[in-house]
């Protein structure tokens, strides 16, 4: 039996592409510009940061700005490195809270049937609609009656609880996980935990992979100086901070500590981009 197999031809004008790459490409460039301006002030010499009207491109590249960067932490009467450690720790303990404390109730949201769960699902939802600022009073007065204030666990137990992971995880495990995969691994005797843990935690790979990434970036710009005042418990970005509020005399070093704060992110979602857009596509998220 023959079949004739019909190839329907997709009608493209040269035009209507140009036309579209240029709107995306003029749509890329006016997105680059903030980058590419950090980017050039941090390698500007101080005059040229001061230049009017201002210069969008460096003439003369200059690492002196990081050298003077380096200089004023190497003076610091508190080791950079104990900075450098208070962040790290931070992160790492806040990532891994997030991500472990979000799949088990997102799991629990997705895959079971319990009275009040509509109910929770929607509380999860409506608060993503809440700016942190709006939270900031409640949660500081919990925080300090429970006496978490001036620790590191004032900033990584709030994490814990962000509801952003738990909504990420249940979109991703509603739109990829198959019942007949959880009955089949029930017949064969697995438990709760390790239906959880090695055959929902894989398939969902993506999803927490990109939580760790959100995860990072927003313990990362936390300065803690609403509630941690002994300088050898704050961490990183704060201290940058510190040195840069020399006034004009500090604005090259300043320049240099925007880079520094803005390509670690950069770099961690560059990595994981791929992840990042399956995510968002399973999840609904724009």
């Amino acid at each position: 039996m023959n079949f004739r197999l019909s190839r329907r031809k997709v009608s493209r004008s040269l035009g209507g592409d140009l036309s579209i790459f240029s709107v995306l490409a003029v749509a890329a460039a006016f997105t680059a510009m903030p980058l590419i301006l950090i980017i050039s002030n941090a390698f500007k010499p101080l005059n040229e940061l001061f230049l009017y009207p201002p210069q969008y491109f460096v003439r003369n590249p200059t690492l002196n700005n990081f050298y003077d960067l380096f200089v004023l932490m190497a003076n610091s009467w508190i080791p950079i490195s104990r900075y450098l450690f208070n962040s790290l720790f931070i992160i790492i303990m806040g990532t891994f809270g997030n991500v472990v404390f979000g799949s088990m109730a997102a799991y629990v949201l997705s895959r079971h049937e319990f009275r009040g769960k509509k109910i929770f699902n929607e509380m999860v939802v409506i608060s993503l609609m809440f700016a942190p600022i709006v939270l900031a009073i409640p949660r500081y007065l919990i925080i300090a009656e429970v006496g978490l204030i001036d620790s590191y666990w004032a900033i990584i137990i709030p994490s814990w609880a962000a509801t952003l992971g738990v909504f990420l995880l249940k979109q991703f495990m509603d739109g990829m996980i198959n019942d007949s995969i959880i009955e089949a691994a029930k017949i064969d005797g697995a438990s709760e935990f390790g239906i959880y843990w090695k055959i929902v935690m894989p398939i969902v790979k993506p999803a927490w992979l990109t939580l760790i990434i959100l995860t990072f970036q927003q313990l990362w710009a936390n300065r803690g100086g609403q509630f941690i005042y002994a300088e050898h418990l704050k961490p990183l970005p704060y201290a940058l901070d510190q040195i840069i509020g020399g006034g004009v005399a500090r604005a090259g070093v300043g320049a240099a500590v925007a880079l520094i704060m803005l390509i670690i992110p950069v770099i961690v979602f560059m990595i994981n981009q791929s992840q990042i857009v399956e995510t968002m596509g399973s999840s609904g998220i724009d």
